[in-house]
């Protein structure tokens, strides 16, 4: 079993037990953070989507800002994630016909002492369930695929950017 007091988990104190991060000691920096996912289905109901004919109205404008307000709301949602002052929330929605699904992608930034890479993770993860949510009538079986940090920026740890895929 891996040492919960270990380096790299800094959620837990030398007893294991669940801590939220100290950051009081960090620096204030730029903190950015890009995450992706997808939202896959049929070509038929992709083509709902891409014309506006979903019942419920404009999937992907309602899922952007089901993904924004997420990104407000992380550390209400994370247990140990700190509120943060963010600066600037993106998410960009495009129907991907290749792959038959619904790209989603969620830029996140903020001048603070920890990063922003939860609140990215969580808009996409909210905006893919809010475009689930939206066309569920139409097909059941869809899929939230591929949820990933694909850069992080700023800070003690400096940058990640993850590899592309095939």
């Amino acid at each position: 079993m891996t040492d919960p007091a270990a380096p790299g988990l800094s959620h837990f104190d030398a007893g294991g037990r669940a801590q939220m991060v100290d950051v009081s000691g960090k620096a204030e920096t730029d903190r950015h953070a890009v995450a992706e996912g997808y939202v896959a289905m049929s070509p038929d109901t992709l083509a709902i989507v891409a014309d506006g004919r979903a019942g419920k109205g404009d999937v992907l404008g309602v899922a952007r800002l089901a993904g924004i307000m997420a990104a407000k709301r992380t550390a209400d949602l994370i247990p140990l994630c700190h509120p943060l002052p963010l600066t600037r929330v993106t998410l960009d929605l495009s129907c991907d016909p290749a792959r038959s699904a619904v790209r989603i992608e969620a830029t996140v930034k903020t001048r603070g002492q920890t990063g922003v890479e939860m609140e990215a993770l969580t808009a996409v993860t909210v905006a893919a369930l809010t475009v689930y949510d939206m066309v569920k009538a139409v097909e059941k079986s869809m899929r939230i695929e591929g949820v990933r940090l694909l850069l992080k920026d700023g800070g003690k740890s400096g940058r990640y950017q993850a590899e592309a895929t095939g």
